[in-house]
């Protein structure tokens, strides 16, 4: 068993990643109904509004997983959230996943929440692997996940249906052993 009880304050440059206030809600509200963030994370469009807030202000009490709102220090307010969650005993890994909403994107703020929640997770954890997927038609955050060291293992063939087109997802990891050497200026073996 992992325990993520601890909700840290991970300050970058652009970003500072923080456990989610109630008074975030109308932030990541507008994340989760942007067109965008639909298409990309095969999101439906329709949902509980009582139950989404529901689900946000119980994020800070789960012990088995680990929710951070993505705050962009040039604005106010909260452009995204990082994830990490579905703890794989046997593997001792986890599954990594970000949302950007329309304020946030384009900016490198993705890239830098990723890089920042990636070493605390193996900084602060036992972690040996963190995985995620990624729908083909997302190069952008294919592009994020490979600058903070993720790689390709395999493809879930017609993962989801996107306007009558199938569409394949990309299974990505790092592990422990890659964070630390790309940490320590040496180049991956693997």
């Amino acid at each position: 068993m992992i325990d993520l009880s601890y909700k840290p304050h991970l300050v970058g440059g652009k970003v500072i990643l923080r456990p989610f206030l109630e008074s975030d809600f109308p932030y990541i509200e507008e994340c989760l109904k942007d067109p965008e963030v639909l298409k990309l994370t095969g999101s439906d469009p329709s949902y509980d509004r009582e139950a989404v807030l529901h689900w946000y202000t119980t994020r800070n009490d789960q012990t088995d997983r680990l929710d951070l709102a993505i705050i962009d220090t040039n604005q106010e307010g909260v452009v995204g959230e990082v994830v990490a969650n579905s703890y794989e005993a046997e593997t001792e890994s986890m599954n990594f996943r970000i949302l950007i909403g329309p304020r946030g994107r384009d900016r490198g703020l993705g890239t830098e929440a990723t890089q920042l929640f990636v070493n605390h997770l193996f900084t602060a954890s036992p972690l040996r692997e963190i995985t995620l997927s990624v729908f083909d038609f997302n190069p952008r955050a294919r592009h994020v996940y490979e600058k903070a060291g993720f790689s390709e293992y395999g493809i879930e063939k017609d993962e989801l249906e996107f306007e009558g087109e199938r569409i394949d997802s990309i299974l990505m990891s790092i592990t422990r052993d890659v964070w630390q050497e790309r940490r320590n200026g040496m180049r991956p073996t693997s």
